[in-house]
């Protein structure tokens, strides 16, 4: 009978709740184990050398398995500790796949904020354009349609649209500082209006809508405070949005704001719109949208205003739509958002190069036909075939050794797949031949059929004369 192994799993600080619900999610453990943190916080800066110095007493473990990215020799750390030293996977997800089972997946079907998408300048829209705009933002994930009125610009068909919109079974929200424009709207079947402060909050007699309920202004919370403890004592369904405020211009303050909120009132719903940040920081809105949705998460913010007015912003609710589901998952399986999607890494990828230098010139050496194939390493772009193996980071120095003997399409093929390999190695992303880059989330694409062969290219075709 063999014996059960006994294993000593070695890790850091933040990944040992991630590695305890993957341990956990093991079936079949046909092993006794212990998780041991060493106290350093990332498990992926560990050294053997670290590991040795750190490790503790190994009496009764017959394996030690390490975090995969630990650096250093562990045929030597085995010999040092006498016991049987393995590597784990890069990622914790695929630790499972050493026990004979499949790589963890994680759930992202449920979420828990809903998602106001704002069409800004609906006031000089057409009601069929607003339409198509409506089911544009719905199908990528907006749960409200949040019509945007604009100062001193008449919005004579804000009925009839608002009207519409509940007839093709939209949630609408309405946003507007003129006080008719609130009223008219709530009549007409908005289910929000955005929004009342102390200032305004009279009309809650007028309107049948669900308020938004802001302060006067954005440092004064004490005046959201006296709105909320009315709409308690009067039992009027709300939602409160203290207001995030511009980067410099009172955002750290507006976080806190946020949290004292929550604080105060623990159960009540609260709002938090993005687009001061999202449109008024030049930087790419992933990382952006991630990083307040841990925020909004953590607090347990319930409703999120988009918005998609700058270049930059044009795919900011199909972001929202998946970090809220990242950080609902993460919440559920009291891990840290790593590895649960890819759909926001859409600058860089989450692996290094797939392969060295050194293994693409031993694949080379396989090769033998005068077909070029392409690779990329930490040492640039492999342009190779049977005869030839060059290595350069500019494609354009590339030209006068490549071979194509005239032939227009081969060289136009090899241009176009020399340019990816370019931009991959630049963003440090995946690249294959013949394959798309991946921009997660910012583009769509269609899952491809490894079963299926692909159509012959337009390179490989001949080019009509007409």
């Amino acid at each position: 009978m063999d014996m059960m192994d006994n294993i000593l799993f070695i890790t850091g600080r933040l990944a040992e709740n991630n590695l305890r619900k993957v341990i956990d999610l093991i079936e079949n453990k046909n092993f006794k184990y212990e998780v041991r943190n060493l106290g350093i916080n990332v498990a992926a800066l560990m050294t053997t050398q670290i590991i040795e110095k750190n490790i503790g007493s190994i009496k009764g473990f017959n394996k030690v398995i390490i975090p995969g990215k630990a650096r250093g020799d562990i045929d030597i750390l085995s010999s040092k500790l006498n016991v049987s030293v393995i590597r784990g996977p890069d990622e914790l997800k695929d630790l499972p796949v050493m026990f004979g089972e499949k790589p963890l997946k994680y759930d992202l079907s449920k979420y828990e904020a809903h998602i106001f998408a704002e069409i800004t300048d609906a006031a000089v829209l057409s009601i069929e354009k607003i339409i198509s705009i409506a089911n544009n933002f719905r199908d990528r994930g907006a749960d409200i349609i949040d019509i945007g009125c604009l100062p001193n610009e008449p919005f004579p068909h804000l009925e009839e649209l608002i009207k519409e919109l509940k007839n093709r079974e939209f949630y609408v929200s309405l946003d507007s500082h003129n006080e008719q424009e609130l009223i008219k709207g709530s009549k007409a079947g908005a289910d929000y209006i955005l929004s009342l402060k102390s200032s305004n909050i009279h009309l809650l007699d007028k309107i049948d809508s669900i308020p938004i309920l802001i302060p006067e202004k954005p440092d004064d919370i004490d005046s959201l405070y006296e709105i909320i403890d009315l709409c308690l004592k009067n039992r009027i369904t709300f939602v409160a949005d203290p207001i995030l405020e511009p980067i410099h211009h009172g955002f750290t303050e507006s976080i806190v704001r946020y949290y004292k909120l929550r604080e105060k009132y623990p159960d009540i719903h609260i709002m938090m719109g993005t687009g001061n940040i999202t449109e008024l920081t030049h930087a790419d809105t992933t990382g952006i949208t991630m990083t307040l949705m841990g925020i909004i998460s953590e607090l347990r913010i319930n409703h999120i205003l988009t918005t998609e007015v700058s270049n930059h912003c044009a795919t900011v609710i199909d972001e929202t739509d998946l970090a809220r589901r990242i950080a609902f998952s993460s919440k559920l399986d009291n891990v840290t958002p790593k590895h649960i999607h890819n759909g926001l890494l859409t600058t860089h990828s989450d692996k290094s190069f797939a392969y060295s230098i050194n293994e693409i010139s031993e694949m080379a050496k396989d090769v033998k036909d005068t077909n070029y194939r392409i690779m990329i390493s930490d040492k640039g772009i492999s342009l190779f075939n049977k005869n030839s193996f060059f290595t350069d980071i500019d494609p354009f120095n590339f030209y006068e050794k490549i071979e194509v003997d005239g032939d227009i399409g081969h060289a136009f093929y090899l241009g176009v797949e020399l340019a990816k390999a370019q931009i991959a190695y630049q963003l440090k992303k995946n690249y294959e031949q013949d394959e798309e880059l991946e921009w997660g989330c910012l583009t769509k694409s269609e899952d491809d059929d490894k079963l299926i062969f692909k159509e012959t290219g337009p390179t490989y075709k001949k080019k009509n004369d007409s």
